[in-house]
């Protein structure tokens, strides 16, 4: 009886230490999404809130695919926050792979005066900081968290 006991712990040991070594290589490290704002278009508002769509392009750098089924970001410019969106939207950003995300965001009456108040120190538009932060969130390797930032450089003739 004892002899059978320990040959099944053994077969079981060995069982357990095969698993958790597949685990383990589950868990290699990911390496961070690259994200690009690629434009801002504007969409209809309501009362004293201003909407825009923030398209983003995301680059996989990784060997597994990306599901997401919900996108959230929030949007600082000259260091102040100035829009946040939510979007349900679902999908796969496939392994060394690339996917356009559009997000619309909301901008409130007090982030739109908090800027202009900030703009009328500047001596103009052209390279406002600006700072990205969002996630793509669910799917079976969990939430994947993004940020870009840069310089907004607007188009001559714009008027804001």
């Amino acid at each position: 009886m004892t002899e059978r006991f320990y040959r099944t712990t053994r077969s079981f040991m060995a069982l357990v230490m095969v698993t958790a070594l597949g685990a383990c290589a589950l868990l290699q490290p990911r390496e961070p999404v690259n994200v690009s704002v690629i434009g801002i278009d504007p969409l209809p508002g309501q009362d004293l809130e201003l909407r825009m769509a923030v398209k983003m392009r995301v680059q996989n750098p990784n060997e597994t695919p990306i599901d997401y089924n919900g996108v959230a970001l929030n949007l600082e410019v000259n260091g102040q926050p100035l829009a946040a969106g939510v979007s349900d939207q679902h999908g796969q950003i496939g392994r060394y792979g690339e996917a356009v995300i559009e997000v619309p965001v909301s901008i409130t009456a007090f982030s739109f005066l908090r800027q202009a108040y900030g703009l009328g120190k500047l001596d103009g538009l052209q390279g406002l900081p600006y700072k990205l932060r969002g996630k793509l969130a669910g799917g079976p390797l969990g939430t994947v968290r993004f940020t870009d930032e840069g310089k907004l450089d607007l188009p001559k003739g714009t008027d804001w």
